[in-house]
């Protein structure tokens, strides 16, 4: 009976799933998507332009009209603006100097050694936390923690006499639904911060954001996930898979050289974070505003980025050579090229999505449409919490359907942001808001492109397994993840906490 009652389960889960694949795989590449929706803001703004469309701004005052950007005005500024709109595009420098560093401490083999350190040196008793709090420090690698780590825990596990696709399912929710988690700043928070800054611009064209505006919350978040995940871990997890029959095969300790790359790029580190702290922590230091000798309006934290870039690449560097992984500088220059190379896709894309928000925000139906929604909003009475929750979940929802964080915030922010910043309230929050929602529903999303690769992984152990099995498995993470951050979310809601240094809830 027991039996039936688990096949009537899993072919439910399986029937949903395919349900949410086929509707994922109806949808264009984001590119595709991009220009598609580039288009239709182009033929709105004439047919709204006829009508006469308009809003009042909130504030000023200033009557807001949709401008036709088919017009022989608008088409002269969409081609003379094309390159300088793309070249522009904040996210587009911000990831890819931060991923010169990043980038050069993956390719040789630094990120890869530090989670095996990490993994390797934790208690038995303690393996489980150690491994979700790996996974989510592993995002600061971006996609890399998704190949690196599974199998790493994998093999932990089954060394210590516990079923190793446990392990897998463990750190694959650890690294999908802790995506937006950290206690350190991560690619990822630059790259949105890119997007939400040009989209609270819609509304107010002065406002600047920071790297760090949600840094607090993500640094609450990490030591939340590591609870939950550990519990949902004992309860769930370990007891569905039970003991592993199967060959038992031992992960290989850290090399000679790699433990010689670690004490080189710790030393590094160390020596770097302390100059840097030397330059921050005095109130005359050099990082501090020359003017007041604040913080948070310092160069330290206006230069964030360049800062994350020197914080990897130096470590990196010091590790590849003390561990032979380059040998020259032509070396270093290739590792380099080989990770930029990798954000060919996002490049594209950042050229695809910068139209598109241009055109939203010269056509001003982005503003109006902020304006409205936020109208109808106050008129509904649906503000505050409920509304932050509702979108929440809106972002929850759209993750399972595309998968890439930031061609998700390129769609939404233009809307939510500023409808929200009319509301009174940070893009700062919003953007946290979405990360929440982005975050939740990674792991049982097939969308997701590094589920095929949990797959494979999972059928080293067991050549039967599939999808629905594994989705069951990681089911209890998202479900638990989604009301404990959202429980914490609303917390810091109402007692109105900052998100991160200098940005809070509310608008100052």
């Amino acid at each position: 009976m027991q039996k039936n009652l688990d096949t009537v389960k899993k072919s439910w889960i399986d029937r949903m799933l395919d349900s949410i694949e086929k509707a994922g795989n109806k949808l264009p590449d984001p590119i595709t998507l991009f220009i598609i929706l580039a288009g239709i803001v182009l033929v709105l703004s004439w047919i709204l332009s006829m009508f006469g469309v308009s809003a009042v701004q909130p504030g000023t005052e200033d009557v807001i009209q949709v401008k036709n950007l088919l017009s022989q005005e608008g088409l002269i500024l969409i081609l003379t603006q094309m390159v300088s709109t793309f070249t522009g595009f904040a996210p587009l420098g911000l990831v890819i100097v931060t991923m010169i560093g990043i980038g050069l401490a993956e390719q040789t083999g630094l990120i890869s050694a530090v989670m095996k350190k990490l993994v390797l040196s934790a208690p038995t008793k303690l393996i489980v936390p150690f491994i979700i709090f790996t996974g989510l420090v592993g995002n600061l690698a971006a996609d890399a923690a998704f190949i690196i780590l599974p199998p790493i825990a994998a093999m932990i596990f089954m060394s210590i006499g516990r079923n190793p696709l446990a392990g897998l399912i463990i750190t694959y929710a650890a690294v999908a639904g802790g995506f937006s988690a950290n206690i350190l700043i991560s690619s990822l928070d630059v790259l949105l911060l890119g997007i939400t800054e040009s989209s609270a611009q819609i509304a107010d064209s002065a406002y600047t954001g920071r790297a760090t505006m949600n840094y607090y919350f993500l640094i609450a978040s990490t030591f939340l996930l590591i609870g939950i995940g550990t519990w949902v871990a004992k309860k769930f997890t370990e007891p569905r898979f039970g003991k592993f029959e199967g060959k038992v095969e031992m992960l290989e300790p850290l090399t000679a050289l790699e433990k010689r790359g670690l004490r080189w790029a710790g030393l590094v580190t160390v020596i770097y974070s302390a100059v840097i702290a030397f330059t921050v922590i005095p109130s005359n230091g050099l990082l501090r505003d020359p003017e007041t000798g604040g913080f948070l309006n310092s160069p330290f934290m206006s230069g964030i980025v360049p800062i994350m870039l020197f914080f990897f690449l130096l470590p990196g560097l010091a590790y590849g050579i003390a561990a032979k992984e380059v040998k020259n500088d032509k070396e270093v220059a290739e590792k380099i090229f080989k990770s930029i190379a990798d954000m060919a896709p996002f490049i594209v894309l950042a050229f695809a999505a910068s139209q598109m928000i241009a055109f939203f925000n010269w056509s001003n139906i982005g503003a109006i449409l902020a304006i409205k929604g936020a109208e109808l909003l106050q008129a509904l009475n649906f503000t505050g919490l409920p509304m932050m929750i509702g979108f929440v979940l809106i972002c929850a929802f759209v993750n399972l359907l595309i998968a890439s964080a930031s061609a998700k915030w390129a769609l939404l922010a233009p809307i939510f942001v500023p409808m929200f910043l009319y509301l009174g309230y940070s893009p700062a929050v919003t953007q946290m808001a979405y990360r929440v929602g982005d975050s939740i529903t990674n792991p049982i999303t097939p969308m997701l492109p590094y589920f095929a690769i949990l797959l494979s992984f999972a059928k080293r152990y067991d050549k039967n397994i599939g999808m629905g099995t594994l989705i069951s498995a990681l089911l209890p993470f998202s479900v638990f993840f989604a009301i404990g951050w959202i429980i914490l979310f609303a917390i810091w809601f109402l007692l109105g906490l900052p998100l991160g240094p200098g940005d809070y809830i509310y608008l100052k």
